[in-house]
Order: C-alpha cells, then sequence, then structure tokens
C-alpha cells in the first residue's frame, strides 16, 4: 500500500500538468480554429481541419515582420493612436498590452532582468527589474533601480525602490524568473551564480539552494 500510494502521487503529479497543457492546447486550437473555419469553408467548398489556425499562426508571423520594419511600425503605432481614442476598446487594450508587454525582454518597457535584492527584514527578495534611474538629493546623482516583486502570481506585487548597490543579478533569465513566481519558488535551480551588480561585473559568488 505504501507503495501504491507513493506510485499514485508521483504519476498524478506527472500527468495533471501533461493533461493540463493537451487540453489547453487543443481548447485554443478549437477556438481559433472554430473562428476561421466557416470562412474556408465558404472560400474552398470544404473542411480543411488546422487551416484556420495555420493561417492565425501565418498572420502573426506577417505582423511580427511588419512590426519589426520602420515604416511597418509607424502604421501600427499610428492604427493603435486610432484605436485607443474609443473608449471602450482603450479601456481594454491598454492594460491587456501593458500586461503582455511586461513579459517581453526585448521591449524597453518589459521586465529588463531578474533582480535579487536585500529585504530589510534581513532576508532577499527576487523580483524584475523595472527601471533604472537617477535621483539627486543634493549630493550628486545617485543610482536608483525600480524592481517589481511579485506576491500574487506575477499580476500583484510590490514596487520597490532601492540602491543599485543593494541588488545582485543572478543567472536566471526572465522566462526562468517567471517559471519560478508561477511555482512558488520550486522551479529555482539548486545553484544560481550571482551576476554582480552592474552590467559590466565579471560575475560573482555562487548561491545555494
Amino acid at each position: 500500500m505504501h507503495w501504491l500510494r507513493r506510485s499514485f502521487i508521483a504519476g498524478f503529479f506527472v500527468t495533471v500538468p501533461l493533461f493540463i497543457s493537451v487540453a489547453a492546447f487543443i481548447w485554443i486550437f478549437n477556438v481559433v480554429d472554430g473562428l476561421t473555419t466557416p470562412l474556408y469553408d465558404r472560400l474552398l467548398g470544404r473542411r480543411i481541419p488546422g487551416l484556420g489556425t495555420f493561417s492565425t499562426a501565418v498572420a502573426i508571423v506577417l505582423v511580427g515582420a511588419l512590426a519589426t520594419n520602420v515604416i511597418g511600425k509607424r502604421l501600427l503605432q499610428r492604427a493603435e493612436g486610432y484605436l485607443l481614442r474609443v473608449p471602450v476598446f482603450r479601456t481594454i487594450y491598454a492594460p491587456v498590452k501593458q500586461l503582455v508587454v511586461a513579459f517581453s525582454p526585448d521591449n524597453e518597457y518589459g521586465f529588463k532582468r531578474v533582480a535579487l535584492i536585500e529585504d530589510g527584514r534581513g532576508g532577499f527578495a527576487l523580483g524584475f527589474l523595472t527601471r533604472e534611474f537617477t535621483v539627486d538629493r543634493g549630493r550628486g546623482p545617485e543610482s536608483f533601480m525600480a524592481v517589481y516583486v511579485p506576491t500574487n502570481h506575477l499580476y500583484l506585487g510590490d514596487i520597490v525602490i532601492c540602491e543599485r548597490e543593494r541588488a545582485t543579478f543572478p543567472d536566471i533569465s526572465v522566462e526562468e524568473g517567471i517559471r519560478i513566481f508561477l511555482t512558488g519558488g520550486m522551479a529555482l535551480p539548486a545553484r544560481v551564480r550571482g551576476g554582480g551588480q552592474s552590467d559590466s561585473a565579471d560575475g560573482g559568488g555562487d548561491l545555494r539552494v
């Protein structure tokens, strides 16, 4: 019974995430394909499963290629400006875009990197660097940084403003940092190498967990 219980629990935690991932993928496929399939049925006269999903993926790639072009970027920004003038659209689109952009490391306004800052209670806090700026308090410009520390699955959190010297940057990518927060710290590697206190730092000590 002990072996059976242990095997069942281990199998449960393996199959449930797999089942949820597959179910979510199938649901997205059915939604996208269901929205575009009627159009292709009228155009082609017969059903081709998956054609709508494929077309959506191609359209996303084309929009991305257009957004990386200088002229295309200006056109998209102008179109976005017109759409943001619509009151209802603006209240929905703006927060959703900010949330999505925050998870893009390539974006200027997204999470820059994972930061580890000293907590006033004697520990450390893991968060995402969102902004670097200077403050002049009469002693010349001082380097500060804003670190977003999630407290509820990334969507809610605290903004910690601290001196740059209080922060180190472990060799954890933004994607890995997101996974760490979503798993409650369980995805944190057993050994993390500190990246120093600045981009020019050559390295740091190892942080063992």
